[in-house]
């Protein structure tokens, strides 16, 4: 193998204490859904802050005593640093998001596009430049790796240990996506590249409205289309580029992700298929990276 890891034993254990956060993360959720669900509600996320969990049992402890005064207590800014915010992001979406995965209606489009807009700091929309795609919610399946250039291979898409462990086995697709290769040589194969097919989406933009009345114009506007893609169960989210085509109506799934997209979207595991909502970012001045998303005290920043 190509790739080398010069701390093997370090990158297994940040990925299972990551587990694990998650996990905590999500029984604090369940146990204290209502609480969680009023501050994502009263307060735009990339405002909230919480500097420990303890200030947060204060809000779902009932009161038996009179509360400490301002000064021997935390503000709500600073209350939630160390709170993976993505969970309030779950909370403003679950009465937006039907249960029903389905085509959204306009106004379910524009009020979720415009929580996504709001909270994340970067807009988001359901239609750019006239054009939409056949539905903004469904069912998205795992997709394998694709060949970025010529002479690629399933080891040279991994950089260290973790990496071949977390996404090599999910293989290479044996034919090219839906606009041939990321760049015409190695040599010419850049970053930029490299997290296009990295955080990639297959979408079967061959369904949209007027695309096959005006085939060339619609194939290039979708080409490497910057999307944002959301679990609205759990409030993880991913940059990324539509850069194939697909899935086939059969297969019930509505679009496809790459293994790094499955991953941070919570679905890499068990059946790796999921309900999510996806729209188009309008990002002229490309500012907005390519990965997950997490929330920050002012913006978002890539994991």
């Amino acid at each position: 193998m190509l790739f080398q890891s010069k701390k093997p034993h370090y990158q297994y254990l940040k990925s299972k204490w990551g587990a694990k956060d998650r996990q905590l993360q999500n029984q604090l959720w369940e146990n204290h859904q209502d609480s969680l669900n009023w501050l994502g509600k009263t307060f735009p996320i990339k405002h909230l802050a919480l500097g420990s969990l303890g200030g947060l049992m204060l809000l779902t402890t009932p009161a038996t005593q009179a509360l400490p005064s301002p000064e021997n207590h935390l503000s709500l800014p600073g209350l939630m640093d160390s709170y993976d915010k993505n969970v309030f992001l779950a909370g403003k979406l679950k009465d937006l998001v039907p249960e029903e995965v389905r085509p959204l209606t306009s106004d379910e489009e524009k009020d979720i596009a415009q929580v996504l807009t709001v909270n994340l700091g970067f807009k988001v929309t359901p239609e750019f430049e006239g054009k939409r795609l056949d539905r903004n919610y469904g069912f998205i399946g795992g997709e394998q790796h694709l060949y970025r250039f010529p002479g690629d291979s399933i080891y040279k898409h991994t950089d260290n240990a973790q990496d071949w462990v977390m996404y090599g086995p999910a293989g290479i697709a044996p034919n090219l996506g839906a606009w041939g290769y990321f760049a015409p040589s190695q040599k010419e194969f850049s970053e930029t590249d490299k997290l296009k097919e990295k955080y990639y989406l297959a979408i079967p933009t061959f369904l949209s409205s007027g695309y096959a009345e005006r085939v060339v114009e619609y194939r290039d506007f979708f080409k490497f289309r910057k999307m944002l893609v959301v679990n609205p169960k759990t409030g993880q989210a991913v940059v990324a580029v539509i850069g194939d085509a697909g899935p086939s109506t059969w297969t019930g799934k509505h679009l496809g992700g790459s293994p790094e997209v499955m991953h941070y979207l919570g679905l890499a595991t068990g059946p790796r298929k999921g309900a999510v909502v996806y729209f188009f970012i309008d990002d002229p001045e490309g500012k907005i990276p390519l990965g997950p998303v997490k929330f920050g005290n002012d913006n978002i920043a890539r994991i």
